[in-house]
């Protein structure tokens, strides 16, 4: 069996709350804690959960924006959370990211086509011909026009913005593109264009993504495996239908149930969960959602539950749900529990 295109085990990133002989004495930000996965090549790997959860920070740990606390990200086997900076320029052309904002992320002096050939540029010199011919291709199969090559960024609308930062990410042509709430700054309506984009794409060029939304209907369209993040660590990861058809972890029921359904005459029979994400400088002891969690019990105050494998192939860290005795071949303790849903987490 071929290894995976990205495999990242325990990834953690620490924020000090101070520099020089504090550094070591006082709290920090635990925005990310031991977090592993893997995506395979073509596969398109969803990060979702609520603000704060360290959905970002993962983005820009997986493209050396930032640097690891601890862990490793390996690209075809080679860790590049250790590259020095002349290592790591060679497996830039890999991955690339395509950034939230279609307004922020664009240098606002380039026209479109200095924009796409730039990233290119820096690692092989084009004539002008070559440029050309580079910015008129990306743009065709991004769905624009060659002619916008001579546009600034503030002559287009935001879809075309957007559809001009997944140019320039093709640039390269990676192995790998990280998206950060790609759409999220979009009309509905553009939002459909791009994710369809994306998919044809994916389709086309085999890219694989490592996509993070809080927009779950945005999710379910793209996603082949869906991991669900609280407070800087997975609590449960599975594949996309496995996860919208049955949810284990009582978070990824609460963020299901608080997703807004278009039928006006749903009613939601279940009080919303009570209290705010903890603070990721103080975060509690044990389970991190315990304090919010109707099926919490005593040990869910004290240890912190481990991602367990069940028999439909996902994991979970629930006590409850998942314990460890779960494995393939024995009853599923999430499917005998009685059924308790969590509706109206808010904001995600």
């Amino acid at each position: 069996m071929s290894e995976p295109l990205l495999q990242v085990e325990n990834l953690t990133k620490h924020y000090p709350l101070a520099s020089g002989i504090f550094r070591n004495t006082l709290p920090v930000i635990r925005a990310v804690e031991n977090v592993s996965f893997s995506v395979e090549a073509g596969e398109t790997l969803c990060i979702v959960g609520e603000s704060g959860c360290g959905k970002s920070t993962i983005a820009r740990l997986l493209m050396r924006l930032v640097e690891p606390t601890g862990g490793r990200v390996l690209i075809d086997g080679t860790d590049i959370a250790g590259l020095k900076r002349e290592a790591l320029h060679a497996w830039r052309r890999r991955m690339q990211m395509v950034f939230q904002d279609p307004y922020s992320s664009l240098n606002p002096r380039l026209t479109a086509g200095q924009i796409i050939t730039e990233p290119a540029e820096n690692f092989e010199r084009l004539s002008r011909e070559q440029r050309n011919m580079l910015a008129a291709d990306l743009l065709q199969k991004v769905g624009m026009s060659p002619e916008m090559m001579h546009r600034l960024p503030s002559e287009l609308s935001g879809g075309q913005r957007q559809r001009l930062g997944i140019a320039r990410a093709l640039a390269l042509r990676p192995s790998l593109i990280i998206a950060d709430e790609a759409v999220s700054a979009l009309d509905v309506s553009v939002q459909a264009q791009i994710l369809n984009l994306l998919l044809d794409l994916q389709q086309q060029m085999g890219i694989a993504f490592v996509f993070i939304s809080h927009d779950l209907g945005v999710v379910e369209h793209i996603a082949h495996r869906v991991a669900v993040m609280y407070l800087g660590r997975i609590v449960e990861l599975a594949s996309c239908e496995v996860l919208f058809a049955r949810p284990v972890h009582p978070y990824t029921e609460a963020l299901i149930a608080a997703a807004p359904v278009p039928d006006p005459t749903r009613v939601r029979l279940q009080p919303p969960v009570e209290g705010e994400m903890p603070s990721p400088i103080n975060p509690p002891t044990g389970c991190a959602f315990h304090p919010r969690c109707p099926l919490a019990v005593e040990r869910c105050r004290i240890e912190v539950p481990p991602l367990v494998p069940m028999a439909d192939g996902r994991v979970v860290a629930c006590h409850v749900r998942a314990p460890a005795t779960d494995v393939p071949g024995q009853p599923d303790v999430a499917a005998n529990s009685s059924p308790q849903t969590i509706a109206g987490l808010g904001v995600l």
